[in-house]
This record gives structure tokens, C-alpha cells and sequence, in this order.
């Protein structure tokens, strides 16, 4: 009901009274009245929706206010940041004592070329009053330096509630009520993290500072103790017994946590059956439970450099649910059937216990189907691997005929010893194995969307709306002033447009900048119980079914799919309930994801920058990535990306050098062509530091005598 009231509030741009909403709800009898009037009531008080002067109901994008997230930068201003939108600047000293990370209401005061300036009207609330800093003494009382930059407060910590931190500890305060007259913050540590010269700190910071928990709670210990190390043949109920079958998984040489396993069958007609099993999370995860509120609060596992933050404790995550060899596993099964062409003619979702006779690894694999080599061990499951590499390049030749994006971007990761210092900084490689489970996987979601969507069940969807027709203009305009056209003009936004696009610039040297920049101009794709399709697949019906063990929404999917296929619960408090409960479920599961992205970004910049430490003087070969106004980025092979100041270009020669907009260009009456995107430039690391996360380059002809060359 909560989303009909939305979506009929964002479609029109009048405002509605109270019985015009319940009309529109059919819900205009007296009870149904006071039902709407208590929902309308929440939906204020949780800023989901404007109360207009007169007292009727409007969306905020018909008015000048805006509720989001306030992001606020080390020099002082901020953005306000709101899902599906573009970011509002918020100028500096128009926070009203908003701290990052607050929930705020903001009044749009100007929009122009330049963008859309707002202030903070309001404090609405704070995600958690935990903030995470270095603590030190100063004339007798505990004080922090807040690891985010961002946060700019006085913060007081009284002897008795300093948790045993000394001077260098990191820690994680709590900060009681509001500030004094004065501005200062009273406080407590909660929790003492370490000292920051103890190896791995560093990324454990960044875990607690993004409301992350390294460890699991006593409460979820308990409940562990009742978990099994082994599969009992009572779980066999109404189950098909898989055991026997030739299933097998493929993950990366240190993955632990093994979701997915597969097989291959071919049938008489010559059809092939590709069966996906998907280990059952949902049978030993029960809803309610001390681990499942805590699977929901994370959401998902974050991956960061030497270490997993699980979704959920090890004896499930690497034990009774990871589909490990030579074991009998629970599992959710999706059977494909496909004809020659990769048609999809039949399917089957049910629930299986399985045997996994092998456990494989890309790299192993990429030998068969690449090399026709066969490691030792592979014998037996060459002729399936095979086969099954005939059918992904099927599929997704399939998917690229309707237009489905690959931009195909290199990912780097970092190599660290045993005490977390990086050794070298190197790309993930994507060979035919890894291509082939994105492909499996991507069918399996979709076969399971599809049939839920025409159940007309209440689901959990992943969505990828259309990107805004103004941002690929955006796109288009930037492109053509660097002197590249691309043929035919973006009117009707769809996958096959933007994939012509990607196309056209495939051969040009600064391909890997524009796949980003359209990338950039893409909405995020997030989690919804209203299906509108995913974009970048360029698919009608999606969701994700393939990774329960580290995936909340996934877990969810298990258990609709259960409801529905399993338990036929089509009773109208079930499916009331659900529709209640997922909005909120899909939007919480949404907002966790891009913490973990965040968090994930920060650490892998935080580590190059302490690779390039070590650097500091040494010449290398970039590429200009961006040219801004106060100067340009330069990106290394290893994929470390540092900027090269305009003031500094200045300060360090006679020539006066100027960023010239017209070409999106560095120049110098000495060099009219300047600096532009896609130049190949060496450059000499002036400096980097690890605290700020951020490295530092300078050409070497501009160079100072006192950066020192190692």
C-alpha cells in the first residue's frame, strides 16, 4: 500500500487530501480511512512523502525540498545524496551542525548550468552515533581525531569511560546527546579496535568506521551451537536426490564460501539440460533468529584486500551451507533446458540435496576450455566443461544480440604479506571460466524472475532503470569535443543504443576513460519489489538467486521461492505481509550494498596509496584520465590514479598553464595543444600518503630539487 501511496504521489504533481488517497486505494469505508490516515501519519514522520501548506500530501520532487544522506568533504562543503538523483552541493556553513552521514532535509536555494545548491533545513536523524577515530589525551580528557576528515567536532571523553585506550589507540566512541553550548560532544568508548602500528588495523578501522562488526555477537554463538556440521537425511524430505549426479563447482583459488554448483546433461532431441544448484541457506537460517537479524543488518559480505567481512559465521558460510566437495549439501535447483540456439524451452526450480564431486577453480578450468590442457585431477569432467563452454558462448552471444553492456573494466587488487604490506598492486583476470558462470548465473537469475514475475508473487527484483537521456547527451557532447562522433543520435534510450556506442569507441586508445564515464552516466542498480527490468542486461526479469551464503536479498529470494513453489502459501495475510515487509527490506538491502562498495573503494585506495609510499621519486608511464580545473589525473598501469596540481604546474615554471574548457585541455602558450585525455605522460610520484588516501604526481621536467629520487 505504501508504494501504491508513493507511486501515486511521484506521477502526479498535484497534491492529494486524505479520502483522495483512500479513494485512489479503495479504502474509503470508515476503517480503511483511519488505516490510510495511520499510514500517512508514518510515511511523514519517516519523510517519505511532503506535507504541503494546505495540509494535503505531495512527493518532494514536486517541491523545492529534498530528503538524503548529507556526504560532506574534508574542505568543508558537502552533497546531499539521493538515490536515482543527481547530488545537491550544499555550500560551506549551510549544515546547520549536520555531521556526514546524516539524514537531512535539505531546501534547494538555486539550480543553473553549474548544478543545484541547496541547505540543510533540518536534522532528521543519525544512522548511529559511533564515530571512529585515533584517540589521544589532551590536558586530561580523552579526545579523538575522526578517521572520516569529513567529521569536524569537539569530542570530550571522561577518564572513566575511556575503555582502557591509550594515546594512539584506535577506537569507537559513542556520542551522547547533543552538543553543550560550546559545541562540544560528550562521549564514551565503546570499543577499543587497537593500536595503529598493529598490522591489519588499518583495514579494521575502516570496517568499524562504516558500521561494520568484525566479530558475531555471543547471542549468534549460542544459536551456532545448534547448527549441524553434517547434512541428516530428515532435511531429504521432499527433496530430489541429486547425490548421484556429476555436479561440480568453480570459484577462485582462495573462495571458501562456494554457492553455486552445476552440471550439464544432453538429451536425445540434442538439447542441453544445465542444471544450477544453489546451496539452501534458508533451511538452516530461520527467519527471527539472532543470525538472521544480524545476516540482515550486514546484508552482504564485504571482500577487502587479505580479508572477508562475512554475512554470515563461518559454520554456515564455509561449513554445513558451502556446497564443499565429496559432502552432501542442501540445495535450491534451477534445470535449463536449451535447444541449439540457447532458446531456454523448459525449466524446473526445486529443492535438491546434492554431492559435490569436485571442486574447481578458474584457473584449472581455463586450461580445458582455453588451452586444451588438462590439469591432473580433470580428467573425468572434461568432455562437461566442454560442453558447457559451448553453450555459455551461446548464451552470451544471446545476450549481446539484445543489447546486453560488458564494459569490461580491469579490477585491480592488492597483494599484501602476512603483516597486510602491499607487494605489488595487479588486475583480476577474467578468462573463459570466470565468463562462464557470470553467464550461468545470469540465466539462472533470470529463469527465477521470470517464473515468480507470472506467478504475480510478491518478490525481491534487481533493477536497473533507464539511464536519464540528458546524461548520455552529457556523455555524447564530451566525447564529440575530444573529436569522436559516434553515428546515429540517442533519442530513445535502450541497451543496443548504448552498446552501438561502446562499439564505436572499442578501437580507440582511451576506451577504458569512456567506458567508465557511461558507466558514470548509468543509474546504480539496486533491489525492488516492483519489477522494471534490468538495463545493463538488457533483461525484462531479474533478481539474484545465486549467492545466498553472502547475499541477504538472495537468501530472501530462497525463501519466497519456498513460499510459493515449496509451501503454495497464496494466503492473503502471507502475501500482505510480504508486500509490507519487502519495500523496506529491499531498500535497507540496497543502501548496504553501497556501503560495502564504499568501504571496499577506501581500503583498495588506502593500500595504493601505502604501495606508492614506497615510491615516492620514481618515474613511471600514465595516461591522463581527467582534466579538471585544478588539474589533471594521471593513471598508471598498476591502476593507481594520482593528480597533478594546476597551482603547482604554475609555481614550478615560467610558463603559465591553464585549463581551457573548450577542449577539456591543460595548456601553455608554450604548448598550445596542452595536456589532454588519453596522453601518454611520464610522470615522477611526488608524494603518498596512506592516511589521506591519496598520491600525488609531478611531470619531471617541473620536478623540485627536494622530491628524491630512490
Amino acid at each position: 500500500m505504501e508504494e501504491k501511496i508513493i507511486n501515486l504521489l511521484k506521477n502526479n504533481r498535484k497534491s492529494f487530501t486524505t479520502v483522495e488517497i483512500a479513494d485512489y486505494l479503495n479504502m474509503s469505508d470508515t476503517e480503511g480511512l483511519k488505516e490510510v490516515q495511520a499510514l500517512l501519519i508514518d510515511m511523514q514522520k519517516k519523510h517519505k512523502l511532503h506535507v504541503a501548506r494546505s495540509g494535503n500530501y505531495i512527493h518532494f520532487k514536486h517541491t523545492n525540498m529534498r530528503v538524503g544522506q548529507l556526504l560532506v568533504k574534508p574542505q568543508g562543503y558537502g552533497f546531499l545524496d539521493i538515490p536515482g538523483e543527481d547530488n545537491i552541493f550544499i555550500p560551506p556553513g549551510k549544515m546547520s551542525n549536520a555531521i556526514d552521514g546524516d539524514k537531512v532535509l535539505v531546501e534547494i536555494k538555486s539550480s543553473d548550468g553549474s548544478g543545484t545548491e541547496g541547505v540543510v533545513k533540518e536534522f532528521l536523524s543519525r544512522d548511529s552515533n559511533l564515530i571512529v577515530g585515533e584517540f589521544y589525551y589532551e590536558k586530561g580528557k580523552g579526545k579523538i581525531i575522526p578517521e572520516n576528515p569529513a567529521i569536524k567536532i569537539n569530542v570530550e571523553i571522561d577518564d572513566k569511560k575511556t575503555n582502557g585506550a591509550a594515546n594512539g589507540h584506535k577506537v569507537r566512541i559513542r556520542l551522547k546527546g547533543k552538543p553543550d553550548s560550546k559545541g562540544v560532544y560528550r562521549a564514551e568508548v565503546e570499543k577499543v579496535i587497537g593500536h595503529r602500528d598493529e598490522p591489519g588495523i588499518d583495514i579494521l578501522t575502516v570496517i568499524y568506521r562504516y558500521g561494520m562488526e568484525a566479530e558475531f555477537s555471543p547471542k549468534i554463538e549460542s544459536e551456532l551451537k545448534n547448527v549441524p556440521n553434517e547434512v541428516n537425511n530428515i532435511s531429504f524430505e521432499k527433496r530430489k536426490d541429486l547425490r548421484e549426479e556429476k555436479i561440480f563447482t568453480i570459484d577462485g583459488l582462495d573462495a571458501k564460501d562456494l554457492d553455486d554448483g552445476i552440471c550439464i546433461k544432453k538429451l536425445d532431441n540434442d538439447n542441453l539440460v544445465l542444471g544450477v544448484h544453489i546451496a539452501d541457506v534458508s533451511h538452516y537460517v530461520e527467519e527471527g533468529t539472532h543470525i538472521d537479524k544480524e545476516g540482515y543488518r550486514r546484508a552482504t559480505s564485504v571482500y577487502l584486500t587479505d580479508r572477508v567481512v562475512p554475512m554470515l559465521p563461518q559454520k554456515l558460510s564455509n561449513g554445513i551451507c558451502s556446497l564443499n566437495e565429496n559432502v552432501d549439501r542442501l540445495t535450491m535447483s534451477c534445470d535449463m533446458e536449451f535447444d541449439s540456439n540457447g532458446n531456454l524451452v523448459n525449466h524446473e526450480i526445486y529443492q535438491s540435496v546434492i554431492n559435490s564431486k569436485k571442486r574447481m577453480n578458474y584457473r584449472d578450468v581455463n586450461k580445458i576450455i582455453e588451452g586444451n590442457e588438462t590439469p591432473e585431477g580433470y580428467e573425468n569432467f572434461v568432455s562437461e566443461l566442454k560442453q558447457m563452454h559451448e553453450l555459455s558462448k551461446i548464451l552470451r552471444k544471446k545476450k549481446e544480440q539484445r543489447g546486453s553492456l560488458d564494459f569490461d573494466l580491469d579490477e585491480p587488487y592488492v597483494v599484501v604479506d602476512k603483516q597486510g604490506l602491499p607487494l605489488d598492486i595487479k588486475s583480476r583476470e577474467r578468462g573463459e571460466a570466470e565468463k562462464m558462470i557470470e553467464d550461468f548465473m545470469v540465466v539462472a537469475n533470470e529463469t527465477v524472475a521470470e517464473q515468480i514475475f507470472f506467478m504475480k508473487y510478491p518478490f525481491l527484483y534487481r533493477v536497473h532503470g533507464d539511464p536519464r537521456e540528458e546524461k548520455i547527451q552529457d556523455f555524447l557532447k564530451f566525447i564529440s569535443i575530444l573529436g569522436y562522433k559516434v553515428d546515429g543520435k540517442v533519442k530513445e534510450i535502450h541497451p543496443k543504443a548504448m552498446q552501438k556506442i561502446l562499439d564505436s569507441l572499442s578501437d580507440k586508445k582511451e576506451f577504458m576513460i569512456f567506458s567508465r564515464l557511461l558507466l558514470r552516466s548509468m543509474q546504480k542498480a539496486e533491489y525492488s519489489p516492483i519489477n522494471i527490468g534490468h538495463f545493463g542486461l538488457a533483461s525484462k526479469y531479474y533478481t539474484h538467486f545465486t549467492s545466498p551464503i553472502r547475499r541477504y536479498p538472495d537468501l530472501t529470494v530462497h525463501r519466497l521461492l519456498k513460499k510459493s513453489l515449496v509451501e503454495n502459501d497464496y494466503a492473503s495475510d502471507t502475501i500482505n505481509n510480504l508486500s509490507k515487509v519487502l519495500p523496506e527490506l529491499a531498500a535497507h538491502t540496497s543502501e548496504r550494498e553501497r556501503n560495502a562498495i564504499n568501504c571496499e573503494r577506501e581500503v583498495l585506495d588506502m593500500k595504493k596509496a601505502e604501495y606508492m609510499e614506497s615510491h615516492v621519486g620514481e618515474y613511471f608511464k600514465g595516461m591522463v584520465t581527467s582534466v579538471q580545473t585544478f588539474g589533471m589525473f594521471i593513471e598508471l598501469d598498476n591502476q593507481v590514479e594520482g593528480l597533478i596540481k594546476l597551482d603547482e604546474m604554475n609555481n614550478a615554471s615560467k610558463e603559465k598553464f591553464y585549463f581551457d574548457e573548450a577542449t577539456f585541455s591543460i595548456k601553455s602558450q608554450q604548448n598550445p595543444r596542452g595536456y589532454r585525455l588519453g596522453d601518454d605522460v611520464e610522470i615522477m610520484v611526488k608524494s603518498a600518503s596512506k592516511k589521506d588516501r591519496k598520491v600525488e604526481f609531478v611531470l619531471p621536467e617541473l620536478a623540485k630539487e627536494d622530491v628524491k629520487v630512490k
